[in-house]
């Protein structure tokens, strides 16, 4: 279940997913320069790829590592992939993998 928390902050109509990070609520949201670093991110894998992994459960911590840190960046966040690493996320790995989702499922959504 999502905390209110995680709502608070954010705008799920514009792709916006609430997570809290080191007790501060983020927004992660996937722009077309937060997707471009994702791409980077995963070697030239395709974004189709992901999705297809993501529905069908078989993503890995390195998706979900990726997407989270693209999605910080596309929020604002100017944090790196080390330092979230070593963040304490609300909800722990279960959460991130939802937020995870739920960032790429709404970035491909029609409003």
């Amino acid at each position: 279940m999502i905390s209110p928390a995680h709502t608070a902050l954010h705008n799920p109509w514009a792709g916006e997913v609430g997570l809290v990070i080191d007790g501060q609520v983020q927004v992660c949201k996937l722009t077309l320069g937060a997707l471009a670093e994702l791409e980077a991110a995963l070697e030239a894998e395709t974004l189709v790829e992901l999705v297809k992994r993501f529905e069908a459960g078989a993503f890995s911590t390195r998706d979900v590592l990726a997407l989270i840190v693209a999605g910080l960046r596309g929020g604002g966040w100017q944090g790196t992939a080390r330092d979230l690493v070593q963040a304490e996320i609300e909800g722990g790995i279960v959460r991130a993998a939802e937020a995870a989702a739920e960032v790429l499922a709404r970035a491909f959504a029609a409003p």
